[in-house]
């Protein structure tokens, strides 16, 4: 069907998202494909998703070393965002910076396996909610900057979680979640490490949503496994399987689910067989 580097899954929006697969210079539709066999041989080579070089072990998700090593959407401040290079005028790549990070930002919940507190720019709305898995998603607050995203999640984290439960989501559906009340539970104990950023940044850089309505995310998921068992090209040079769902950047297949974005840049031959 296609052959060359894997890339993670793109979606859009819909009932239930729609998802595709890039893999080379082809693009595999994948919701048609529910029910059918679907395997990936690795051909033993990994590209670099940045540069293209090949590499022998794949970083961050699909960087090479040196990239790894040299490129400001590597550096720790992406995970922890409170410690944003950009701010503290250490930022390697600040032309990188100021277009990804210096512009406006969401602090939001979202429910994928219980209600948890994220952030993301404006213009990755709702891709990131749907790389996630959530099934439900609302934004809270509105910043300027990513660093000042940062602060907030880091004082809205000590209230709720900020990280999701990746088997949990891909053994069940949620169940639905109060969004709307966790945010007022959120703003009032957090009133002051809110005022507190205000403050510090100007009243015209934080501005509170109180009156937004959560979005609900449907996705194609036939079937949810009862034991979820992570699939490994490294490990398992071929996988295939009976696609059964697709959710976050996860294709649920009957032997086990393999995470896409994990193996970003690996060079693999991917075919799909008859229904099963």
């Amino acid at each position: 069907m296609a052959y060359g580097p894997l890339n993670k899954l793109r979606a859009e929006l819909g009932t239930p998202i729609g998802y595709a697969l890039p893999v080379g210079d082809a693009t595999i539709a994948l919701n048609p494909l529910l029910g059918r066999r679907l395997s990936f041989e690795f051909l033993g080579e990994i590209r670099c998703i940045a540069c293209g070089r090949k590499t022998s072990k794949s970083f961050q998700q699909g960087y090479c070393y040196p990239c790894m090593r040299s490129l400001a959407q590597c550096d720790l401040c992406i995970v922890k965002p409170e410690l944003c290079h950009y701010a503290q005028g250490t930022c390697r790549e600040p032309e990188w910076g100021r277009a990804h990070c210096m512009q406006t930002h969401y602090v939001y919940l979202a429910n994928s396996s219980g209600a948890k507190v994220g952030i993301t720019r404006a213009s990755q709305i709702p891709t990131r909610w749907i790389d996630q898995g959530a099934k439900q998603a609302l934004r809270i607050i509105e910043v300027a900057t990513r660093h000042q995203a940062g602060l907030l999640e880091v004082a809205f984290a000590r209230h709720v979680a900020d990280k999701s439960n990746w088997t949990r989501l891909l053994k069940e559906e949620a169940p639905d979640v109060d969004l709307g009340a966790v945010r007022e539970m959120l703003r009032a104990a957090c009133a002051k490490d809110i005022a507190q950023v205000t403050e510090r940044f100007g009243p015209e850089a934080i501005r509170v949503l109180p009156d937004e309505a959560s979005m609900a995310l449907t996705y194609p998921v036939r079937t949810y496994p009862q034991k979820v068992h992570a699939l490994s090209l490294d490990k398992t040079p071929r996988i295939a399987g009976t696609l059964q769902g697709i959710k976050g950047q996860y294709l649920i297949l009957d032997c086990g689910v393999f995470n896409i974005r994990k193996h970003a840049g690996y060079c693999a031959h991917v075919a799909a067989g008859d229904a099963t």
